[in-house]
């Protein structure tokens, strides 16, 4: 398995290269003259981020219009945040409170065990249009009839249209909720750009990086969405398993349902992902690559866990985490989350769970095809996975189905 190094490192004040300060320029000209990004260091992962893609990702046109059509929306929507908080600076002494963060590896069911959660009306969740269109706040009432709404819903699924084959793997329909990482995007430090597009620069700087200021950047996004549209918050993403620390220094109240698989099969299920989804943007054969690289990565996720967790039950703070099997959430989601409930000590109302049960019948697995992978076809032994992520394997082996 391929090795997990260092990255670039760049200074904040380092004058942006040509094609970050058009755009910046772009981006600018775009929500109408706003010229204040905020907190400067986004400039690091967004020159890492161009220059990966121009340097690794092999573009296909497709590609090539994605990438940076990808940075100009992000940083046009972080101009309108920032410009939100100047307006409103009382947001920022607004508290999140105590949100629920689900943080298990890919492909270990958040996404299901989030769109089940998103449900109840006692949660607030992340919807897509909200993440990208994100001011005017929205509000209770017009939540689900607000115009950035109903176009996101209207909306073709370009993804789908150019790559069907990926709703068998991960759909997220515009009515449920987005992960964080599409946030924590906005201040470009988010391994979901790594997993959409083969940048290996960006790869090894994000591994490396500091997350906190994109934390910060994640709570000033809540405190906005929140203001007329409050709620218990609950967010997923797998990357969050990046730089935990950091999370938890922003949120310090938060949180965490683990969700527990055995990883072999969670590294072969994200080899076939991330082959499948960059390969909407490249006509190169990055599958090398991609055994090389992703295994050690998974790998590296669940290290931090470890580490975050041990961290956390020294500092007393254990009692923060609940543990969920994929295969109770996938056997029985409505118990599973009662129990989830019941740990962080959350009224299961009768509503959540009418609702919820409507929702599994309605979203049954599979629904889209059935997504096959093994490791075989990616030439990896069952074996050598297992001596890498041991001290995960022993420390939840009750909560992992057996091979």
């Amino acid at each position: 398995m391929g090795g997990v190094s260092g990255g670039h490192v760049m200074s904040a004040n380092t004058t942006p290269s040509k094609a970050v300060s058009e755009l910046l320029e772009t981006a600018s000209a775009a929500a109408g003259g706003l010229d204040d990004f905020g907190d400067p260091t986004f400039l690091e992962g967004l020159e890492v981020f161009i220059a990966s893609g121009t340097a690794d990702g092999q573009f296909s046109e497709i590609g090539a219009a994605a990438a940076p059509g990808m940075a100009l929306g992000n940083l046009i929507n972080r101009l309108r945040v920032v410009d939100h908080h100047k307006a409103h600076p009382e947001l920022a002494e607004t508290a999140v409170d105590a949100p629920i963060f689900l943080i298990g590896l890919p492909r270990t069911g958040t996404t299901a065990l989030s769109h089940l959660l998103s449900v109840d009306p006692g949660n607030r969740s992340l919807l897509g249009w909200e993440i990208n269109e994100s001011v005017p706040p929205p509000t209770t009432a017009t939540y689900r009839t607000d115009p950035r709404f109903i176009t996101a819903m209207d909306a073709p699924d370009m993804l789908g249209m150019i790559n069907p084959g990926f709703k068998a793997i991960h759909h997220d329909p515009p009515d449920m909720p987005l992960e964080c990482a599409t946030v924590l995007g906005q201040h470009f430090t988010s391994l979901h750009l790594s997993t959409t597009f083969n940048i290996d620069g960006y790869m090894q700087w994000v591994l490396q990086a500091d997350h906190e200021p994109a934390y910060r950047y994640h709570r000033m996004m809540l405190q906005l969405l929140q203001s007329e549209c409050p709620g218990r918050w609950q967010l997923k993403s797998p990357v969050h398993l990046l730089d935990p620390d950091a999370l938890i220094a922003v949120y310090p109240d938060a949180k965490f349902v683990l969700t527990h698989r055995d990883p072999v099969n969670v590294i072969a299920s994200v080899c076939s992902l991330v082959q499948s989804l960059t390969s909407t943007f490249t006509d190169a054969d990055f599958r090398d690559y991609i055994r090389a690289t992703w295994p050690e990565v998974v790998a590296t996720l669940l290290d931090r866990q470890n580490a975050f967790r041990d961290t956390q039950i020294a500092a007393g703070n254990g009692d923060a985490f609940v543990d969920v099997a994929y295969a109770d959430l996938v056997s029985d989601p409505i118990r599973t989350v009662a129990s989830i409930y019941d740990a962080l000590d959350h009224p299961f109302t009768a509503e959540a769970e009418t609702a919820m049960v409507a929702h599994s019948a309605e979203h049954r697995q599979n629904r889209f095809g059935t997504h096959t992978y093994s490791l075989e076809e990616w030439d990896l032994s069952r074996p050598e996975l297992e001596e890498r992520c041991a001290p995960y394997l022993t420390r939840y082996a009750e909560f992992l189905e057996t091979s």
